[in-house]
C-alpha cells in the first residue's frame, strides 16, 4: 500500500517545489501541460527565476526532462536562453500536444502527481489569494514513485507515439524518422 499526503495549493509548493525539486542531487523528471517562468522565493533574494536555480543545480550534475504540451512561454525561453549548460544538455525538453499529466520526480525518490502545472499560479509561489485551486499526492514510497517513474519513462522513450492519432501533427515526435 502506499504512503501518500494529499497537499492542496499552498502545500504544493512547499513540498514539492521547496522541499523536493530544489533538494535534487541526481534528476528531476517533470510532466506538465504548461511551462512558464516560474519563480521561486530563495533566501538573501526575494525571488529567482526557477531555470536560475536549476542552472545551479546542474553545476553539481542534476538533470532535467521536462515533458509539456506546447512552446513554454516566452520569458521561459528568454530565461533559459541565458543558461548555456541547461540548454546544452542539462535540460531536455519533449513537447506533446497530449500531455496533459502533471508530475514531478525528484531522484527516483519523491514523486507528485496532481493537478498543478509547473506555473507560478500552479507549483510556484504565489501568494495564497492567486494561486490556482490545486489538489496534489506526493510520497516518497518506492513502490508509488516507481510507478510514476516508469510511466514517464514509457512516454518520454516514444512508447506512445508510434499510435499516436496526433503523430502527424506533432511538432516533434518521438523516434521520428
Amino acid at each position: 500500500m502506499f504512503q501518500l499526503e494529499l497537499l492542496d495549493s499552498g502545500e504544493l509548493h512547499t513540498r514539492v517545489i521547496q522541499e523536493a525539486v530544489l533538494m535534487a542531487e541526481e534528476y528531476v523528471w517533470i510532466a506538465t501541460a504548461n511551462l512558464k517562468d516560474m519563480h521561486v522565493p530563495m533566501p538573501g533574494k526575494r525571488y529567482r527565476p526557477i531555470l536560475e536555480v536549476f542552472d545551479e543545480l546542474a553545476r553539481k550534475g542534476v538533470t532535467f526532462r521536462i515533458v509539456h504540451s506546447d512552446l513554454p512561454s516566452r520569458p521561459f525561453r528568454r530565461t533559459l536562453e541565458r543558461f548555456p549548460r541547461l540548454t546544452g544538455g542539462a535540460l531536455e525538453l519533449q513537447i506533446c500536444p497530449r500531455s496533459h499529466w502533471k508530475m514531478v520526480i525528484v531522484d527516483g525518490r519523491q514523486a507528485y502527481c496532481g493537478s498543478a502545472n509547473f506555473t507560478g499560479a500552479g507549483l510556484g509561489a504565489k501568494g495564497q489569494h492567486r494561486r490556482n485551486l490545486e489538489l496534489g499526492l506526493f510520497s516518497s514510497s518506492p513502490e508509488w514513485v516507481s510507478k510514476l517513474q516508469s510511466l514517464f519513462d514509457e512516454f518520454w522513450m516514444g512508447s506512445r507515439c508510434t499510435r499516436c492519432a496526433y503523430r502527424k501533427k506533432c511538432p516533434d515526435p518521438i523516434g521520428a524518422d
